[in-house]
Parts: structure tokens; C-alpha cells; sequence
């Protein structure tokens, strides 16, 4: 268990927590430690879904200023590595994952949230992206994951302002899915979590997988990508006891092993 990163787990859903006050901010110990996180939850078999969530007060503040702002070109080339590690980490978990935004998510913050498939927001939330600010770019995936999930023209506007954005817009861009109230965010999250406890866990692992591979290339290669997902499930035991119960029992009722 981390420091300053740890995975917990409750019925079937992890919490990959984010725990430096005050802010969370994001130094190479922590960034570490949310790859170990990560990678554990990936791998355990009692982890169905998983939660990135900073706490109550805050998601994430960024990186870790002071540890950067000393560090040259040549020190930037390892440090860079990890930091686009991290996010990597978070996005190749092969499980459902919903971001638990409270109180800023803000330049790393940000990013963390972005890894995620889907983000649920206390109204009372802020983000962006305000790495310009400081002379530089978003370097832990910002540029390339925010345009993807927002559009260019959005993207590079709050890229190139380094403002930030207030959660009823970020709703309305579609940087994030839902609004909650600051005391619920982490409760609805982990409700979203947990109605894949039990489920067809390798389906999900190859969706999140086709989904995710298709939308960097064209779109013929995209199908080809599906069809080699969509044939392999055919494989698994999973698929067998989903269509025998659909027959025998209607939709909905299946039971599934994850094999």
C-alpha cells in the first residue's frame, strides 16, 4: 500500500485513492504509487470497476510544482516518462473506471480524470488545464486525451487560456458526465461502479479495449479491431451462459463467471 496512492476494495468495486494533503498535488512518489494502484486493480479478479477519488475537499491540484521547477531539459526526459506513465497506467485498466471529481481537478488533476471512461463531478467542482500558465503544456496526456473527449477547437481554447472551468460547463463540453452534490459525488460513483460487480467481465475488458484501440486509427481498421473482439468472446464461458439464459430466461438474467 502506497503512501500517498493505495487501492482499497469494498464488494467487488476498488477506490484507487489519491491521499496527500492538502491538495494532492502530484510529486514522482505519488505518480509511483498510482501505477502500482492501477496495475493491482487490473490484475485482481475481486475488482470489478474501479473509483479514482482524491477525497471530499479536492481530486487533484497537479503536479507537483516545486519538484518540477528546479528540473532542466536532461531531468525532464526521465520525469516525462513517468509522467505520461501514470495516466497510462490509470487508462489501460481493462475495468469499467468513473473519475469521483471533488473541489479542484486541475492540470495533472485533470489528467487523472481524463484516464478515466467517465467522470462524475460535485457541482461545486473546477477544472482545466492550467499548465500555459506556467510557461509549459500539459504533459501527463492533457493535449491528446481532452481533444479527443472534447473536440480541438475546446480543447486548444482552454489549453491555450488555462482557464478554469466551473462544473455546469464542463457538463455542457463534455468534459464531464454527470453532476452530484459534493457529499453524494463519490457515493454515486461507486453506485455507477458496482453494476458491473458480478458481470461479464471479459466482454467489458474487450470493449473498454475495441472502444478504445478503434478510436485511434480509421474507421476500416476500427471494424476489423471489433470483429476480432466480437469472435474471440465467443471463447469464453461467459458468452455460452449469457445466450443460454437469454433463450431459457429472457434478457437480463444471466449469471457470469468472468471466464
Amino acid at each position: 500500500m502506497g503512501e500517498y496512492a493505495r487501492l482499497e476494495v469494498a464488494d467487488g468495486v476498488g477506490t484507487l485513492r489519491l491521499d496527500r494533503p492538502k491538495m494532492n498535488a502530484l510529486d514522482a512518489q505519488m505518480q509511483q504509487e498510482i501505477i502500482a494502484a492501477a496495475r493491482e486493480a487490473d490484475r485482481r479478479e475481486d475488482v470489478a470497476a474501479v473509483v479514482f477519488y482524491g477525497g471530499e475537499r479536492v481530486f487533484a491540484a497537479g503536479a507537483d510544482i516545486k519538484e518540477m521547477a528546479t528540473m532542466g531539459y536532461r531531468e525532464m526526459l526521465v520525469h516525462g516518462q513517468l509522467l505520461q506513465e501514470f495516466t497510462r497506467a490509470l487508462a489501460a485498466i481493462g475495468k469499467p473506471t468513473v473519475a469521483a471529481i471533488t473541489g479542484f481537478a486541475l492540470g495533472g488533476g485533470c489528467e487523472i480524470a481524463l484516464a478515466a471512461d467517465v467522470r462524475f463531478c460535485a457541482e461545486d467542482a473546477r477544472l482545466g488545464q492550467p499548465e500555459i500558465l506556467l510557461g509549459i503544456i500539459p504533459g501527463a496526456g492533457g493535449t491528446q486525451r481532452l481533444a479527443r473527449l472534447i473536440g480541438p477547437a475546446k480543447a486548444k481554447e482552454l489549453i491555450y487560456t488555462g482557464r478554469f472551468v466551473e462544473a455546469e460547463e464542463a457538463l455542457r463540453i463534455g468534459l464531464v458526465d454527470a453532476l452530484h452534490p459534493a457529499d453524494r459525488v463519490y457515493e454515486e460513483a461507486v453506485a455507477w461502479a458496482r453494476q458491473f460487480v458480478e458481470g461479464p467481465a471479459l466482454a467489458l475488458r474487450v470493449a473498454k479495449d475495441v472502444i478504445d484501440r478503434g478510436l485511434e486509427t480509421d474507421l476500416q481498421t476500427g471494424l476489423e479491431i471489433e470483429r476480432t473482439g466480437f469472435t474471440g468472446l465467443f471463447a469464453t464461458d461467459d458468452q455460452k451462459s449469457g445466450m443460454a439464459s437469454f433463450i431459457e430466461n429472457g434478457p437480463g438474467k444471466a449469471r457470469f463467471s468472468g471466464r
